[in-house]
């Protein structure tokens, strides 16, 4: 039986005959059913109409993602390190090529993925490189395709070796998950953020929202917690969760300036 992808958030889910009458991610306030209705596809599928591409975004760090666009349109980034690369986020399609590319570079210690829009076909994933992936436990409830694979972590920190840090933020999702980079940017350190921090259109300022696409904003205490749980760390830059939308210098002060700004608009 296939594993049903929603064609609208890219979600992967359980093995079915029949997918769902509609996708539970879509169907929460966050995100929405497209407009022209429920649609499905599977792994196979994708495979015959996409392809993976790749690009260097920084030392050590490499994006992949889908051509053409796919769904909610993300892509992942794979921070390459001698104890073992690390995949931040996920996307729908693992096509082969890029299986054998990343095989070939040390393949995946761990998948770690910001919120549940982004889970993906996380699955394919870990069992193609033998490696667990990591998601917060309050979000346990959006995990559409259970695996052994998975492993829940709680608190506020998980240390992902020297110089990686998984950060639960909250604010989009309970959950909600950023990670930590000490080493890159030469040793300035980066943050790479998914859209629990959103990098702006100007790529000098950041966002927070509970919902991008349905504009529905934080509540100031859930910015605030926010930048008080990035406060502690270093980083130069941001990589958010799109190609090019990155806050390339002096990023940490982008957070501090845009939370008081979303606030005071709130406020006002």
């Amino acid at each position: 039986m296939p594993y049903f992808i929603c064609t609208n958030c890219g979600t992967q889910f359980a093995e079915s005959s029949e997918p769902l009458p509609q996708c539970t991610i879509c169907a929460e306030e966050r995100e929405f059913i497209a407009w022209d209705g429920q649609s499905w596809t599977t792994a196979d599928e994708l495979a015959r109409t996409h392809r993976n591409v790749v690009s260097q975004e920084g030392s050590g760090l490499i994006g992949i993602g889908m051509e053409p666009t796919f769904a909610i349109g993300q892509r992942a980034l794979l921070v390459r390190r001698p104890e073992g690369n690390v995949l931040w986020d996920c996307i729908p399609l693992l096509d082969e090529s890029l299986a054998q590319l990343i095989e070939g570079i040390g393949g995946l210690s761990a998948i770690a993925i910001s919120h549940p829009h982004y889970y993906a076909s996380m699955v394919d994933w870990a069992e193609r490189f033998d490696c667990p992936v990591l998601l917060h436990e309050a979000d346990r409830k959006w995990v559409m395709r259970p695996s052994p694979a998975i492993e829940f972590w709680e608190g506020d920190n998980r240390e992902l070796g020297a110089d990686l840090t998984l950060i639960r933020c909250g604010g989009h999702f309970a959950g909600g998950t950023v990670l930590h980079w000490s080493s890159g940017a030469d040793g300035r350190g980066v943050l790479l953020s998914g859209d629990i921090i959103y990098v702006a259109q100007d790529r000098q300022w950041v966002s927070f929202m509970y919902s991008f696409p349905n504009r529905i904003p934080l509540s100031a205490d859930k910015v605030e917690q926010i930048v008080s749980q990035v406060e502690p760390y270093p980083f130069e830059r941001i990589h958010g969760a799109w190609w090019d939308k990155t806050v390339s210098t002096d990023a940490k002060a982008a957070v501090r300036r845009s939370a008081r700004r979303y606030i005071q608009h709130l406020r006002d």
